[in-house]
Order: structure tokens, then C-alpha cells, then sequence
């Protein structure tokens, strides 16, 4: 008896998606590459069918078994590569593509997935060239015209406006893309342009964060006090979206409003009185706004279960100097998650308070904290500090960031295109190099020491601009670090901080707790602004800046992480 035709096991799937039953249209294929095994088309069709389900895992494996039996095959391996992007498995996908680079050069489709792929491994130079590739062999690719355009904004090049536009030519329905377009006119100093494309996004669709986030921004860069106004409509368009009023609570708490957002909490807990997350919430700003009883009551009713819920209730007992509690809390998150940032940060403030002697071992070892000139300074700064003024003078400041006062750079500043910003690069690490062979031996049991021999990379970076009358950062922690920065490019002049009533103003403070903990341990190291100097330290220790009288202050901030594959 001869097996069944791979077109039979096809049509008899096609059935099944005629009656909208996906499922069993996956079932027929994989029944049919069971009994079929040597047939490539088959599995690549299988493969399509796991993709239709978004079960990506399954999708890969069927497209890797079409690459396998049909290896000269481009269209088997840019389905395999589509699954693994998929799966955020980039590396994997660039490697299934690169040995067909010559021929998928002139194929539209292969150079949008391996721009995706690259883009997907941060580089960003060689994922503009595949999307420059792409757009010159099928001008309306709407994939790439967006991932183009997304790249020049994150790239600081000038044409990300006109980008955009040029992709809404193709889709011009896209919120996505008209939301890149405002950010990217934003960018370019055109404010009221970008207002009246997020007003227009905001009327149209006023349950899409994104958007709702964008205006914020802009409201909040144009000095409104009440920059979030319009959750509050939003919540009335949409009044059974849950998100709206958590997204409102995340905004004013990272303003230091915790205790607007534990109204808000409450209203929406009434609202929506199935939801834990908002009593959940008001718990966490009430504590945060010093209502710790009322918090207290609030944390008697949870079931906590998550890590990040564990952590807020942990703050909560250090407010109310339950260390025992406090303890347990954080043992339990760190032996799920041994590399928790936020877990060891709070964890420092503990056994500082208790007197723990594991302190010393956690951030008091000596080459753990460094202060250092930056190599090759008196070249590379001038013209870096030059053009670090032009991007200072068209931005803002950022929304749910430590910042008060002030401006941020937009996006990473070492995506950027300019070859000042490549050569600060190179100077900074530089220097972490120097840094790293003055650290303490490795310690598989700490959490910086443990990577102190691996591979590093710099994983985010910034540039802050801060002036007198009360800019400052407020204590906090990149919970996403190894190492954190502050590397002085201007500092306010040594005798404008000695005329004022704090001899430390403009100091960065390394490990005074935030003041939403209301502990008040001071810090354990103190650096005053130095141009031409980088300060390295642990990510695990809170850190801020003192406010300063006048002047300006101006610096580059970047985190330090193992690279993904060496961890």
C-alpha cells in the first residue's frame, strides 16, 4: 500500500483551517511529516502552520528539519530564521543566514530577517545596512520602512522624521509608525508638531499606553503640573480597562507622587474589585508615601506570590523595621533569582541596618568602587562634550526616570552614529578594563564577582545635563546592571559648591537608601564631580546626587553586564 502524497496530507489540512480549526490543521501536517520524513516542503509546511499557532518552538523545529533535508533551499532557512527571531534566539537566526548572504542579498524578504536578526543582537550598523538593502530591491517593504525608520531615531540620524513619512506612505493606519514619527519631530526640536500628532493618537485611541505615555512626556517636558491629566479622561473613555489606572500610578509614583498613586490605586480597586493588583498597588504607595499602616492592613489581605511582589513587600517591612521579615522575603527572591539587582540592593540597606558583617564582603571590598581618570580624556572629551550640548539643547526630561531637573538624552548614546560617541566608547572601555584588573579575585557567591573574569559589555548608556537651583538625581538603582557609571564631563565650578550652606553639593552618593524607604543611613562612599574622571561602582548600590547652587553639570552614564552568551 503507498504512503499518502505529501499534496493529500496539504489539502486535508487546508480543510481544517477552512473550519477554523488551526489545531487540528498542525495535527494533519505533523501526522503527514511523521509518515513523510524526508520530505522538506512538508515540514517547511508544518512549520507555517506552528508559526499560525504561534507555537514558535514547534515551528523551529519543523523548519530546521525542512533545512536539514534541504539545506540549498534559502526560502527553508529564512523560515526557520522568522521562527528563532521569533523566540528572540537572534544569534541562532543570523548564523542560519549568513551562508547565504551573497544570494539572500538580492532576496527582499532575507534582508529584512537578517536586518531583524541583527537589530536583535544590538548591531545596529549592520541591521540599517540589511534595511537599506531590503527598501533598494522593494521600495514599499512596510516591515523595513518601519524598522528603518525605528533605527535612524534610535540612531540619532536626521532623517528619522522624514523616515517615518515615508513609511506611513506605505501604512498609513499604523499608530505605531505615527507615534515614531512624533517622537522622531520631538527629537528634531519640532515639539508643537510632535503635540499634535500624540493629541491626534490620544483622541483615537486613548487606551493605547504608548500614546498615552508619549503626551505625558511632552506635557511634562513643557512644564505642565498636571502632565497627567489626561489618564484621567482616558479612564473615563475607557472605563473597564484595568491597564489605564496602573500605567496613571506607575507615572505619578515615578514623579514622587506615591501618595496620588495610592488614591488612585483605591479608586480603581473599587472599580475593579476582582483585580488584586490594585490593592496590591495601594499598598505599595501607601507604604511608599509613609502611610505604613494603612500599607500594612493592605499587605494582611494579599496573597503574595511573584518576586517583584515579594520586593515591595520586603521595603514595606524595612519601613516598619521588621528585619526578620524583611530577610525572608529577600532569601526567597534571591534563591529564585540569584542575580536580582534590586534584591541584593535591598539586602545591602538591611544588613547595614542589623549590622550584618556581609556588608563588608557585598560593597566594602577594596576595587569594588572606583574612581579613575578616563583614558585618553583630554582628546576624546572636548569634541564629545561639543556635540553632547547640541543633543542636551533639543531634549528633555525623561518621564519615570531619577532624574529632577534637568535633561536626558533620547534612546542608547552609544547607538548613535556620531564617531564622537564611538570614540568616547572606546576610551570608556577602556578604562573598565583598568577597573576590572584592580577587582577583587572572582567569587562564584557575588553577585558583581561572579562575572569579575567573563566577557563584558555595555549594555546602556546616557548623557545628563543637570544646572544650579535644585537639579539632582534622586537615590535609586539600574536594576538591569552589573556595574553602573557617572563619567564628568562638565562640573560646576569647586567655589560656587564651597559658597553653599553643603559643602558636598553636586557629590554623587554611593548607598544612601531612597527616601521613600525612610531610612536614614548615609552613604558609604562620596565622590564630587571631577571632569575628566569616571566613577564605577556595583549595581547593587543606591545612588544619587546631591543638588548644587549654580553651574552645570554634565555627564555620561552607562551600564556594565556580562555578555548574554558568557553568563
Amino acid at each position: 500500500m503507498s504512503a499518502v502524497p505529501a499534496d493529500q496530507w496539504r489539502a486535508k489540512a487546508q480543510v481544517a483551517r477552512q473550519a477554523g480549526d488551526v489545531a487540528g490543521a498542525l495535527a494533519i501536517l505533523e501526522q503527514g511529516v511523521a509518515a513523510l520524513p524526508a520530505d522538506a516542503a512538508l515540514a517547511n509546511s508544518a512549520g507555517h502552520a506552528a508559526m499560525g499557532m504561534k507555537d514558535f518552538e514547534k515551528a523551529a523545529h519543523q523548519f530546521a528539519s525542512a533545512v536539514q533535508l534541504a539545506p540549498d533551499v534559502l526560502e527553508f532557512t529564512i523560515n526557520y530564521a522568522i521562527a528563532l527571531t521569533s523566540m528572540e534566539r537572534y544569534r541562532d537566526a543570523a548564523a542560519a543566514l549568513e551562508p547565504f548572504a551573497r544570494e539572500g542579498q538580492n532576496v527582499a524578504r532575507y534582508c529584512s530577517v537578517r536586518a531583524t536578526a541583527e537589530r536583535g543582537l544590538h548591531n545596529l550598523a549592520e541591521a540599517a545596512h540589511w534595511y537599506d538593502r531590503c527598501i533598494d530591491l522593494e521600495p514599499g517593504h512596510p516591515r523595513a520602512l518601519h524598522g528603518r525608520a525605528r533605527l535612524a531615531l534610535e540612531r540619532g540620524e536626521p532623517s528619522a522624521a522624514s523616515r517615518y513619512e515615508q513609511a506611513l506612505a506605505v501604512t498609513n493606519g499604523d499608530p505605531e509608525l505615527w507615534l515614531g514619527r512624533a517622537q522622531a519631530l520631538d527629537a528634531a526640536g519640532e515639539v508643537n508638531a510632535a503635540r499634535d500628532i500624540a493629541e491626534q493618537l490620544f483622541e483615537q485611541a486613548p487606551h493605547w499606553l504608548e500614546g498615552l505615555q508619549f503626551l505625558a512626556q511632552l506635557r511634562l517636558a513643557a512644564g505642565e503640573a498636571d502632565f497627567a491629566s489626561h489618564y484621567e479622561t482616558a479612564m473615563g473613555r475607557a472605563p473597564q480597562d484595568p491597564a489605564i489606572p496602573a500605567e496613571l500610578c506607575a507615572v505619578l509614583a515615578g514623579r514622587d507622587r506615591n501618595k496620588d498613586a495610592a488614591a488612585i490605586a483605591q479608586r480603581a480597586r473599587t472599580r475593579f474589585p476582582n483585580d488584586q493588583q490594585f490593592a496590591l498597588l495601594e499598598a505599595v504607595y501607601a507604604s511608599a508615601s509613609g502611610e505604613v499602616e494603612r500599607a500594612e492592613t493592605l499587605w494582611n489581605s494579599l496573597l503574595v506570590e511573584s518576586r517583584e511582589d515579594r520586593l515591595h513587600l520586603a521595603r514595606h517591612r524595612l519601613r516598619r523595621s521588621e528585619f526578620d521579615r524583611a530577610e525572608i522575603l529577600l532569601d526567597s527572591v534571591l534563591e529564585e533569582d540569584p542575580m536580582s539587582v534590586s534584591a541584593w540592593a535591598l539586602r545591602s540597606v538591611l544588613w547595614r541596618l542589623t549590622g550584618d558583617q556581609r556588608e563588608e564582603w557585598l560593597h566594602h571590598q577594596q576595587g569594588l568602587v572606583a574612581f579613575l581618570q578616563l583614558h585618553d580624556a583630554d582628546k576624546i572629551l572636548p569634541s564629545a562634550i561639543a556635540k553632547l550640548h547640541q543633543i542636551h539643547d533639543a531634549s528633555a526630561q525623561p518621564l519615570g526616570q531619577s532624574l529632577r531637573g534637568g535633561t536626558q538624552s533620547r534612546a542608547l548614546l552609544f547607538d548613535r552614529t556620531e564617531p564622537e560617541f564611538s570614540a568616547l566608547r572606546g576610551a570608556i572601555l577602556s578604562t573598565i578594563e583598568e577597573h576590572r584588573a584592580a577587582m577583587p579575585h572572582r567569587d562564584p557567591t557575588h553577585p558583581i564577582l561572579r562575572h569579575r573574569d567573563t566577557p563584558w559589555e555595555i549594555a546602556g548608556s546616557w548623557s545628563v545635563r543637570l544646572t544650579g537651583g535644585g537639579d539632582k538625581h534622586a537615590s535609586h538603582i539600574h536594576p538591569l546592571g552589573m556595574i553602573s557609571s557617572a563619567l564628568y564631563c562638565e562640573c560646576p565650578q569647586a567655589e560656587s559648591a564651597a559658597a553653599d550652606a553643603d559643602p558636598r553639593a553636586g557629590w554623587l552618593e554611593l548607598g544612601r537608601p531612597p527616601e521613600d524607604l525612610g531610612i536614614g543611613l548615609e552613604p558609604i562612599a562620596a565622590f564630587p564631580p571631577r571632569a575628566g574622571y569616571l566613577a564605577l561602582f556595583p549595581s547593587t548600590l543606591y545612588h544619587g546626587t546631591r543638588p548644587f547652587p549654580d553651574g552645570r553639570r554634565m555627564t555620561v552614564a552607562f551600564d556594565v553586564t556580562p555578555v548574554r552568551e558568557a553568563v
